[in-house]
């Protein structure tokens, strides 16, 4: 863990067909930075990234509906959900002011779709190891649907239950070996829940693991990207099998690159698909940079 820990802050917004937490760090009257968080994932995930600012925000973070402290809707969920509740949240905190986002992963997915959709939103623009999504092949749409249908009806994939704390701690170390023990307890203590049967899991509806019946293609990514006026930072690790996928198709890379109007990279080392995690402190000097105008 780092030397200090900033104590974040609840508050429950209603949203239309959702309760959703928002977790906010630093003073009200700070300059105000909102940050999107992954699929099976929280707003916690940005803890240690916050705790390694040297300048003073305030930070927004909520959990995505379905994640977190935020409600279930026990029923499929759609990627253009997300979109709709981060209008809202900006529609809340910053309603007439252009706003600094970062988002991760799903949530740095979703900050450039919004941000492709509504440019004259953005200020700043911060993705974090997401860039898009697979060629999808148009033509599966038919096999998708079906599938949908059919997971509906059954229910979700069940989410992996552990005895403990300790167990499933353990599991996030085996899933990404720089994770201190003491940042591994302190992630699942606070993305966690008891099942019915007392057992420990993800805090998250199973929901999201059923497959979507409709998917963005990835020029259905680059086609909303090429609509984003904001500069726009992309942070990679040089050790993620996310980004590392690009090796084998570096003309995929450099058709998402040219979808941009104004974009600079960062290539972490010694970093997975969890910059956050991986090198905070690293991280937070590059994004203070960019989200002060350096």
């Amino acid at each position: 863990m780092t030397d200090r820990i900033q104590l974040s802050r609840s508050e429950y917004l209603d949203l239309p067909g959702a309760r959703i937490h928002v977790r906010h760090w630093g003073k009200p009257d700070a300059p105000t930075l909102f940050m999107l968080h992954g699929w099976m994932d929280c707003s916690i995930t940005f803890q240690f990234l916050v705790d390694a600012f040297v300048h003073q925000w305030h930070v927004i973070a909520p959990d995505w509906r379905g994640f977190g402290l935020s409600q279930w809707q026990n029923r499929p969920y759609m990627f253009i959900d997300y979109s709709v509740d981060l209008a809202a949240l900006l529609d809340q905190y910053s309603p007439d002011t252009p706003v600094r986002l970062l988002g991760h992963s799903m949530g740095g997915n979703v900050a450039a779709v919004f941000s492709g959709l509504f440019p004259e939103r953005i200020a700043r623009l911060a993705l974090l190891e997401n860039f898009g999504a697979p060629a999808y092949p148009r033509d599966g749409l038919r096999d998708r649907l079906a599938h949908w249908i059919r997971e509906t009806r059954q229910g979700p994939p069940p989410l992996r239950t552990y005895a403990n704390l300790e167990s499933y701690a353990e599991r996030l170390r085996h899933g990404n070996h720089r994770l201190t023990p003491e940042r591994a307890h302190f992630l699942a203590q606070h993305f966690s829940r008891r099942d019915e049967q007392g057992l420990i899991t993800a805090a998250a509806d199973p929901w999201h693991r059923a497959a979507s019946p409709r998917l963005l293609n990835v020029d259905d990514f680059r086609g909303l990207w090429r609509h984003i006026e904001a500069p726009t930072l992309f942070v990679a690790g040089q050790e993620s099998t996310f980004f590392r996928r690009f090796d084998s198709d570096p003309k995929s890379y450099a058709d998402h690159r040219a979808s941009f109007r104004r974009l600079s990279e960062v290539v972490l080392s010694e970093a997975g698909h969890n910059v956050q995690h991986d090198q905070p402190e690293q991280l937070a000097s590059i994004l203070e940079a960019f989200f002060l105008g350096g």
